[in-house]
């Protein structure tokens, strides 16, 4: 398990890209619009991590909804697993709560799947494994 990226929320993905391309000092390595989750995504490549930030496509978005309620920032930080499904056996078992039934479609070719902040010290984990 490592570090596969950190999402931040943002309002305006634009001005984002802009603001980010100039902090790392590089254009952007992916775009991507999750359709599903009425989001847009652009990553930049960090080592062997990403910076994931998300924007809203839609006012009626969970990004939307979590940029209007808490601000712009941190939204989660993303582990790259071998088997999600096991590990979130595993996690349940622990005693953590998942917030999905079962892994979904998410960005970056990636199935996804998180675990409710309130059991990580208030920080929202997802968890991810490319898909196969």
């Amino acid at each position: 398990m490592h570090i596969d990226h950190i999402g931040i929320a943002v309002k305006d993905i634009k001005a984002a890209t802009e603001t980010y391309s100039k902090i790392l000092n590089s254009a952007p390595t992916k775009t991507e619009v999750v359709e599903t989750e009425k989001v847009e995504t652009v990553f930049f490549q960090t080592g062997e991590s990403k910076v994931e930030l998300l924007g809203p496509t839609d006012d009626d978005s969970v990004i939307a909804k979590y940029v209007n309620k808490k601000g712009e920032g941190l939204h989660h930080v993303a582990f790259e697993v071998d088997d999600i499904y096991a590990e979130l056996d595993r996690l349940r078992k622990e005693g953590f709560t998942v917030l999905n039934d079962k892994p979904k479609d998410g960005a970056d070719n990636k199935l996804v799947a998180f675990v409710h902040p309130k059991d990580n010290h208030g920080v929202l984990v997802e968890l991810c494994q490319t898909k196969k």
